[in-house]
């Protein structure tokens, strides 16, 4: 995974074209480690940011996320976005959390996030596969480095 994290930043690097995205605002869901909903809006057509609410471990956690996309390989509705942001949530140990104990946990971090998206040509959808580790300072898991997720979302406004 570390290889193909690297991969794709290194192509959004060196990538000096940037495409617009076929969309101005998507709202859907995101599965399967972290079950939620997902919205992201572009204010540029290669920046966007991504809010997530979502569940793990019988608690919730919201995140925000600033992003960068750029369509690296030219292929139509297929892109790639690498950003960071930053998260907040609670959930208890009584949950089925790993650790057992009866506390109740705070998390407050560092995300980053690293993704490929495509878009239907015919279809407002589009759907998403991410990786989107994170680090908390303050508690426990000091990281998090199984956050995959897949993202289907509804599309509108063409830029």
């Amino acid at each position: 995974m570390r290889k193909l994290f690297i991969t794709l930043t290194s192509c959004l690097l060196i990538t000096s074209a940037v495409f617009a995205q076929d969309y101005q605002v998507g709202i859907g869901v995101r599965t399967p480690f972290s079950n939620g909903l997902t919205a992201k809006y572009f204010f540029r057509s290669d920046q966007a940011a991504e809010v997530l609410l979502a569940s793990r471990w019988g608690g919730f956690y919201f995140a925000g996320l600033y992003e960068l996309h750029a369509n690296p390989f030219g292929w139509n509705g297929f892109y790639a976005y690498y950003g960071a942001g930053a998260h907040y949530g609670f959930w208890s140990s009584n949950s089925n959390y790993p650790e057992k104990s009866s506390m109740n946990h705070n998390l407050i971090g560092v995300v980053g996030i690293a993704g490929i998206e495509y878009n239907f040509s015919n279809i407002p959808f589009n759907i998403s596969l991410d990786y989107k580790p994170a680090f908390n300072p303050l508690n426990t898991p000091k990281f998090w480095i199984d956050e995959f997720g897949l993202s289907i979302r509804y599309v509108w406004g063409s830029r």
